[in-house]
């Protein structure tokens, strides 16, 4: 599948969340994704880059244009080298919480988007991968 435009962002402090909300925003806009669709992968991406930042100890965000046939899709994945998640299908379970948040973090977010993977190695870190096709 070929990957039309790529960028990699840090996140290391909290004003990285505003700037990975506003990039996604912005490309989003560029892709021409209606304003519900814009929308949802801003609130999906707000939410895993304050968890990349929390729980993972800070890392990088990168996005993708995506063109697969006569569709494009855009692709945000966050990298960190933190310290993984032990249980990946309770992690994802409405409710639960490793934190002080409501625990809809992760299953929300994968509610927001077309496509969603996690992958994760205890002590190594974790990828999780979100697009959204139009």
């Amino acid at each position: 599948m070929p990957i039309l435009k790529s960028e990699v962002q840090p996140v290391l402090t909290e004003n990285d969340i505003v700037h990975v909300r506003q990039n996604v925003r912005k490309w989003a806009v560029e892709m021409k994704f209606s304003l519900v669709e814009q929308t949802k992968m801003v609130t999906a991406a707000s939410e895993l880059a304050r968890n990349l930042l929390i729980y993972g100890g800070g890392g990088e965000v990168r996005l993708e244009k995506l063109q697969e046939g006569a569709r494009t899709g855009l692709r945000v994945m966050f990298v960190d080298q933190g310290p993984g998640i032990p249980d990946i299908e309770l992690a994802l379970k409405d409710g639960f919480t490793s934190g002080k948040g409501m625990g809809l973090g992760l299953g929300g977010a994968k509610r927001l988007v077309s496509d969603f993977d996690i992958q994760s190695v205890v002590g190594q870190g974790t990828c999780i991968t979100t697009t959204k096709w139009r």
